[in-house]
């Protein structure tokens, strides 16, 4: 059982990890983002390696963004200079029986 702290590394042996849920102080609504680094037994770090999980709101609409192919299959997020790709919204969700009736795709600046 690991309790996650904002910028505190869980350090452990073991590659898997539960996210336990603090009914004090939940995960907030909406993109939480993980980061995974690894050492290996000379002591060499990886580059890290980002995950985002979706916590889904109880009342209001949830958006999710992903990257698809053309037959709708979502594909890793990554993309070659100067090719085309396809986003989509469509695991965006809303608590029954409410329905999702607008996607607003919007790119911003560079950070």
């Amino acid at each position: 059982m690991a309790r996650f702290v904002p910028n505190v590394p869980v350090v452990q042996r073991d590659p898997v990890v539960a996210v336990d849920a603090d009914p004090l102080k939940p995960l907030p609504v909406g993109r939480n983002r993980f980061r995974l680094v690894v050492v290996d037994d000379a002591g060499n770090e990886s580059e890290p390696t980002f995950l985002e999980v979706i916590i889904r709101d109880d009342t209001k609409p949830t958006a999710v963004l992903d990257i698809v192919d053309a037959s709708g299959a979502r594909v890793t997020p990554t993309v070659g200079a100067g090719k085309s790709f396809i986003l989509s919204g469509a695991r965006s969700s809303d608590v029954a029986p409410g329905k999702i009736s607008e996607y607003r795709f919007t790119l911003l600046p560079a950070v």
